[in-house]
């Protein structure tokens, strides 16, 4: 069976995140400059709205499109409630003064008694943010909102002492209504309450109003909160036929009578049609209509050419614009196929995903949209063609750079239903809260063009019961509800969920690790498409080698670091090249979400699996202690502090394991990658295993200018291997041959003693605006530039000019230095410095970079307007 979906995804362009024009109908303004923040509970707040009385949180009912924040109180009988100690008045003189977005827990030094799983980090507790504007008298009669793209974790919001509303998951997009506590011409204050439980999350949450918050200002009469829905039909190379739902809001007493006209225009900002629909809106309430438009010679939005057209909504009263509501949208066809895979318009497309979560390495959660930009250009380069949101809703700016960078997206909501995997997850909201935040997750999400699959949560436990089975098939019928266009799928981890029955309430199935299943599941749901919703989970540590090599997927750990020749994984899980050749050996699978494209903070697997597994150490005196700590105590206490699962490491170094997949998912791109490096002076003689990874068929290896032979990939073979080489200092050489052909060179060199530090930035330019960011390598190099591998120099770094530094890491799971430290050692040759503009300052940035036995090195970076 193929199940076909069509759609014209439309989003929030960029370019219109910032406020538009200052004098026109709407207003969206960036409200993150100028906040106090307080941690912890001041004057007894505690006893209000906290996680623990969630219970009193409602949820919605109806399934009718219109704005959530019309359709049901934020809290029942909580709204505008008076709390004295918020009021505008309240004594804040002392509060720290920081811009948004701002993550509490990333701060400070890891602390080693905190659980590996949580990052190291002190998530956990209760934190406040307030923000004093005002608001002229001439704005009486406007619509004030405030929007928070998330805000970690259950969210309550005041405005002058008046209980405004709240939400639940820390993940989720919301609104709130400020303009009923608006004091005009006058000083407000705004204050948020955020409380973080512990054991709350399986890794680092982060803590703290992480994302965006905007503040809107609209006429009585508007376009709804996430209030235009676009969808195509007849799509061909002709023409596009579509159909545009808009939400009109109407605060007015009285009747709006207005017309509403929508225009879209191409990439080059040309109009290619245009419409208008009068109608009347009831007094105080949310009208729901629709437009259709034909689009002559439509230009496709695919992978290659993520091309986007606008749609300006304006809505007039006597012949004025009193509202506009710019979207940008892309035209394209999705279709999962049981017997071949997905298709982007009418094109086979494998997907080469990865899962990630949202956490920015040594930034934490505090969203930057430059950071996330930086990893998606880095998984590109690797071949990756599609994102899992793992698990939870994410930050727009992902979805937007998606759409323009040409990802697909598998959008996902939750990681537990009724069942907790932790004490404090997101069960304890799920009864009161999952349509909400299912429906708000849907409608900000569903127009756009990346967006390609629906998940409804990961590993479910209820996927294992007809209690289970039953919410799935809510989830999905609300999905389809909101959205018909895409298919609703599940991360599935119990290989009978694939018979049970939990199959057939999701559209297209996805399986977690279950490689073996895929053969049984396509025969006995012939009918159904799938795919590898995560796979892999291979471990590695950036330029860490251990001997001897085992082939044994359990060993090759010590020191609390994993080796790199990429055989290595939990108990669960496996090497790249055997999901590979399950995809090979089974063509009916769509493609696979690899866990994980980066390194993150927490979840430090193997090292937070058995806490009374001993651990092989290179250092005699450190495995003594280690050994008599396991004696008595009966555990080792890892000082993991983030993932070793990442093809990327935390800083965005590429590991080895980059390149098997570079060779797999881009087989036109002339490329080799030896492994390991060639810096062994205490081996030699001794046998060092090599590896090389190229998008060639085969390939001949030299060693100082003798041939170790010629091998050929086999069928099912996506590694070469020469396991019997013996280490000599000096060069390493594959020439890699493509159908007969010399394809391309790869060298590894034994180095020199470092000598010289040398700094590369990404970018030699950035915007002034007090967010752009540069990210500089640190390299540690001998006289002619080569990295040494096995380096951990310490450096300091010193900063003038308008930047400043906002981040230092190396990569390193175990180390446990601040983040915003301006020192750090180099890890296996490498650092990363990450430097920030200073709002509305220009000039040039230097940054320096020292050690104590190597020549220092500086690099300039322009902060421009």
């Amino acid at each position: 069976m193929i199940r076909t979906f069509v759609l014209a995804a439309c989003l929030f362009a960029l370019t219109a995140l910032c406020l538009s024009q200052s004098n026109g109908p709407r207003e969206r303004a960036s409200f993150n400059d100028g906040w106090l923040f307080q941690k912890d509970d001041p004057l007894g707040a505690e006893e209000k709205l906290t996680y623990q009385n969630i219970k009193r949180w409602v949820i919605p009912t109806g399934n009718e499109f219109v704005s959530v924040s019309k359709r049901v109180p934020m809290l029942s009988g909580n709204v505008g409630e008076d709390v004295s100690y918020t009021r505008g008045d309240y004594d804040d003189s002392k509060w720290r003064r920081l811009n948004l977005p701002h993550d509490w827990a990333i701060e400070g030094d890891f602390i080693q008694e905190v659980p590996g799983g949580s990052g190291k980090r002190p998530w956990a507790g209760v934190g406040w943010y307030r923000k004093h504007f005002s608001v002229a008298s001439a704005e009486k009669g406007k619509q004030f909102y405030l929007d928070l793209d998330g805000a970690m974790a259950y969210p309550a919001i005041w405005l002058n002492g008046k209980f405004v509303g709240g939400w639940a998951y820390g993940y989720q997009s919301f609104r709130v209504d400020l303009t009923p506590y608006l004091e005009y011409g006058k000083e407000n204050a705004v204050s948020i309450r955020l409380e973080n439980p512990p054991q709350s999350s399986r890794w680092y949450p982060g803590s703290g109003i992480y994302r965006n918050v905007w503040l809107v200002k609209t006429s009585a009469v508007h376009v709804g909160h996430w209030g235009t829905y676009i969808t195509t039909s007849n799509f061909s190379s002709g023409s596009a036929d579509l159909n545009i739902k808009v939400a009109i809001d109407n605060d007015l007493a009285t009747v709006a009578n207005v017309q509403v006209r929508t225009t879209l225009y191409d990439q080059s900002r040309k109009a290619v049609g245009s419409t208008v629909t009068s109608l009347d809106v009831s007094s105080s309430a949310s009208q729901v209509f629709e437009q259709k438009l034909k689009i002559a010679s439509p230009s496709p939005w695919s992978i290659e050419s993520p091309d986007l057209y606008t749609a300006v909504v304006q809505i007039l009263q006597k012949g004025k614009v009193v509202d506009t509501y710019e979207t940008a949208f892309g035209i394209r066809t999705i279709k999962f196929d049981a017997q071949k895979g997905f298709f982007l318009n009418g094109q086979h497309v494998y997907l080469k995903g990865v899962c990630d979560h949202h956490d920015l390495g040594a930034l934490g959660t505090a969203i930057n949209t430059r950071a996330i930009e930086r990893q998606l250009e880095i998984l590109k380069q690797m071949g990756v063609n599609a994102i899992r949101t793992s698990h939870n809703p994410p930050a727009p700016e992902l979805l937007d750079l998606a759409d323009r960078m040409g990802f697909l997206v598998m959008d996902e909501a939750f990681d537990a239903w009724h069942e907790k995997k932790e004490p404090n997850d997101y069960h304890i909201a799920f009864d009161d809260w999952h349509e909400r935040d299912w429906r708000a997750q849907l409608r900000r999400d569903r127009n756009h063009p990346s967006v390609i699959l629906w998940s409804i949560g990961n590993e479910i436990s209820e996927q294992g019961n007809a209690e289970g089975h039953n919410i799935a098939a809510e989830l999905a019928v609300i999905a389809h509800d909101e959205d018909p266009t895409r298919p609703v799928t599940a991360a599935a981890n119990w290989g009978n969920a694939g018979y049970n029955g939990f199959q057939k309430t999701v559209d297209v199935f996805g399986y977690n690790y279950r490689w073996k299943e895929y053969g049984k599941f396509h025969s006995d749901n012939p009918d159904q498409p799938l795919f590898g919703s995560e796979t892999a989970s291979a471990v590695s540590t950036r330029g860490e080698y251990f001997f001897p090599v085992s082939d044994d997927k359990l060993k090759g750990r010590k020191d609390f670091q994993v080796s790199s020749y990429d055989l290595y994984a939990p108990p669960w899980a496996w090497p790249p090249d055997t999901e590979f050749e399950a995809d090979d050996k089974n063509p009916f699978v769509a493609g696979e979400f690899v866990w994980t494209g980066f390194d993150y903070l927490g979840e430090p697997t193997p090292y937070d699996l058995d806490p009374k597994t001993a651990v092989e150490f290179t250092d005699p005196a450190r495995q003594a202690a280690a050994d008599k700590e396991l004696k008595e105590t009966g555990k080792i206490l890892a000082p993991s502090r983030s993932s070793y699962f990442g093809i990327v490491d935390l800083c965005g170094f590429p590991k080895d394991r980059f390149y098997i997949y570079q060779a797999r998912w881009r087989p036109d791109l002339p490329m080799a990658h030896i492994l390991p490096h060639w810096n062994w002076p205490e081996r030699v003689g001794q046998v060092t295993p090599v590896h090389v990874y190229t998008s060639g068929d085969e390939a001949e290896l030299f060693l100082n200018g003798r041939s170790l032979g010629r091998k050929k990939r086999g069928r099912f073979e996506y590694r070469l291997r020469w396991d019997d080489v013996v280490y000599q200092p000096g060069e390493l050489k594959v020439v890699a041959y493509k159908n007969g052909g010399k394809w391309v060179e790869d060298v590894v060199k034994t180095t020199g003693e470092s000598s010289q530090i040398v700094l590369n930035a990404d970018r030699s330019t950035i915007n002034a605006d007090g967010s752009d960011l540069s990210y500089i390598t640190v390299k540690i190099a001998d006289k002619n530039g080569l990295m040494v591998p096995r380096t951990h120099n310490r450096l300091s770094f010193r900063i003038s000019g308008p930047g400043q530094i906002v981040a230092v890491d190396n990569g390193d799971p175990t180390d446990h230095e601040s983040f915003q430290s301006t020192s750090r050692r180099a890890y296996n040759g490498l650092a990363l410095v990450i430097v920030r503009s200073i709002k509305g300052n220009t000039g040039k940035i230097i940054l320096r970079a020292t050690s104590d036995t190597l020549r220092a090195d500086t690099v300039s970076i322009s902060s421009t307007r």
